[in-house]
């Protein structure tokens, strides 16, 4: 089945945080990926992004949802809920947040991909302590998926999340080959044939953290961000204000874009 109009949500990894495009200026992703190989086998295939770095899921639903009116696209991916784990947000509202968004999306979609979180526990001091309320968010997407007839990609049982080089300077956005990893997971529940190299394991031992490597990313990633959160909370301002979605419009993708976004080739672009 070919899709035509395919639609990206979510939060910052929607957005491309931390691929940056080739040619500079932003971001591309998994989602620019995925909708650059969907490109090469419908000629009048459309793509908008709508993701914006720091948005939980009841401002994704909020914000970004009701432009789905509008769009009238057969395929919507959604990628949200880190943000709420991170802020606090109990089990049973981030379930309500979850069950409102994945039903929200499905009334306007035909299509619809939802996205379990990978586990975090093995590259944060700290992800122990976060495992639970990923575990309830993982669980409260897998039943609205399964009541809402939403596809799945689960990314729980993913072993690359164990290993650094699929992820940013943070540990919690995806780097280029993370990025590359979750496009073939899409395309593969959507049954789209992709380059294999982007879902295969990376060569030699997995990458992970030792203690000193911990105290760093601690000092010089983990302390500034807190110092911007708090600062930012007292001004009462969000994490993504002042951001808007790099592409709010459905708009085709040309040749240049797709080798611009694809540097590795796919079936049919060798």
């Amino acid at each position: 089945m070919g899709y035509e109009r395919f639609v990206a949500l979510g939060d910052s990894c929607t957005e491309g945080l931390d691929d940056p495009h080739p040619a500079g200026g932003r971001y591309r992703g998994w989602a620019d990926l995925a909708a650059a190989r969907l490109a090469m086998d419908e000629p009048g295939f459309r793509y908008a992004n709508l993701g914006v770095r720091g948005r939980r899921l009841d401002q994704i639903t909020a914000e970004q949802v009701p432009a789905l009116n509008a769009l009238e696209p057969d395929l919507v991916a959604l990628f949200g809920g880190a943000n709420d784990v991170l802020t606090g947000s109990g089990s049973a509202e981030i379930a309500r947040r979850v069950d409102t968004a994945v039903r929200r999306v499905t009334e306007l979609a035909p299509n619809v991909v939802v996205f379990t979180l990978s586990d975090i526990s093995h590259r944060m001091p700290f992800g122990k302590r976060l495992r639970p309320r990923i575990e309830s968010l993982n669980e409260a997407i897998r039943e609205a998926a399964a009541g809402y007839g939403a596809r799945l990609v689960d990314l729980w049982p993913d072993r690359a999340a164990d290993d650094l080089r699929y992820f940013g300077r943070d540990r919690l956005h995806l780097s280029d080959l993370g990025h590359r990893r979750l496009a073939a997971h899409l395309l593969d529940a959507l049954a789209v044939p992709f380059e294999p190299s982007w879902l295969a394991d990376l060569p030699g031992d997995p990458a992970r953290p030792n203690t000193r490597a911990h105290a760093e990313w601690l000092w010089h990633v983990v302390r500034p961000v807190a110092v911007t959160r708090v600062r930012n909370r007292l001004i009462g301002r969000s994490p993504g204000d002042g951001f808007l979605p790099k592409r709010p419009e459905l708009q085709p993708i040309s040749t240049d874009e797709i080798r611009a976004w694809i540097s590795a080739p796919l079936p049919g672009n060798a």
